[in-house]
């Protein structure tokens, strides 16, 4: 009940009380009753508000804003409805946009009834259908967006977000004033630049292990060429391995020696040779062995060097 029915009929009902106190009984029950059809009859609608009137379950009509009168009992106010601007916060938790990346999407819209007949008639709860839809159609949206349009493009995304709700809400009498998805997608992004950086070292990595392998072929031509280049970095790869303090590291003393092929090749001939003295005769096999050994270290050997 609004102020002004209020106080109408309570001072009705305190004139009556009056009457009937002084012996006017008739007088008295007539503006109780009078009071009684006051509150009921009489409405007050706020400038943002339209009452929808039914009258014996039939459209009447939308009053307001003002005062305005109904038949009690055969009229009746079905609903009231806010006209200002309306704010819903919905939400659209683990969808997948059109590249397949799952993201968390919250947005705001603004919205407005236009009409309030259709608003209160061609549906049943239009607070609840806003959200329904607004989530429904952000949903469609991302699904239909690749992931850099969503985070570039954000003024267009919330454009087309709202023309899609106001289009489904249209029937309803309700307007969409804008749509805003104020929480930036951090996750996302973030999950975009991760890709990023992966793709971009994994690049890397693949051309330095592409000029590494180049050096890698370099490296053994050269020392294929110059055996002695193989047996100092030998020799450096021995001291790379005792620089760590507290490390102990056992080695025998043939061990640079057995990293240079042609000494390598030496002393497997020597090998064969004393075997071949202590047995007295050597088997065919093994002086095949020491014929081809003894032919790979004058191949391998430089000029003027004794093999």
């Amino acid at each position: 009940m609004n102020p002004i029915t209020a106080f109408i009929a309570l001072g009705c009902v305190a004139i009556g009380a009056i009457l009937v106190t002084t012996g006017y009984l008739v007088p008295g029950a007539i503006f109780v009753l009078l009071a009684i059809v006051i509150a009921s009859a009489l409405k007050m609608a706020n400038a943002w508000q339209k009452f929808v009137i039914l009258r014996a379950g039939k459209l009447r009509g939308v009053k307001g804003p003002g005062l305005f009168l109904i038949i009690p009992v055969i009229d009746s106010v079905v609903a009231v409805i806010d006209e200002r601007i309306q704010t819903t916060a919905f939400s659209a938790e683990e969808a997948l946009t059109k590249d397949t990346v799952p993201v968390n999407v919250d947005a705001i819209i603004f919205w407005f009834v236009h009409d309030a007949q259709k608003a209160a008639l061609n549906i049943t709860n239009y607070r609840e259908a806003i959200d329904r839809v607004a989530q429904t159609s952000l949903r469609e949206m991302i699904g239909s967006s690749m992931l850099s349009a969503l985070l570039s493009e954000r003024t267009a995304a919330d454009e087309l977000l709202r023309s899609e709700i106001g289009r489904k809400t249209a029937d309803w009498g309700i307007s969409v004033k804008s749509v805003e998805i104020p929480v930036a997608l951090q996750d996302a992004m973030s999950r975009q630049a991760q890709a990023e950086r992966e793709k971009q070292a994994r690049v890397i990595l693949g051309s330095a292990e592409a000029a590494i392998a180049g050096k890698f072929v370099e490296a053994a031509m050269i020392y294929a060429g110059q055996p002695a280049a193989l047996q100092l970095r030998a020799m450096n790869i021995i001291y790379e391995t005792t620089k760590e303090r507290g490390t102990t590291i056992l080695m025998p003393t043939s061990m640079v020696d057995s990293m240079n092929p042609v000494v390598a090749l030496a002393l497997a001939r020597q090998d064969n040779t004393a075997q071949g003295n202590a047995t007295g005769s050597l088997p065919p096999s093994n002086r095949s062995t020491q014929q081809k050994n003894a032919s790979r270290i004058e191949e391998i050997s430089p000029a003027g060097q004794p093999t």
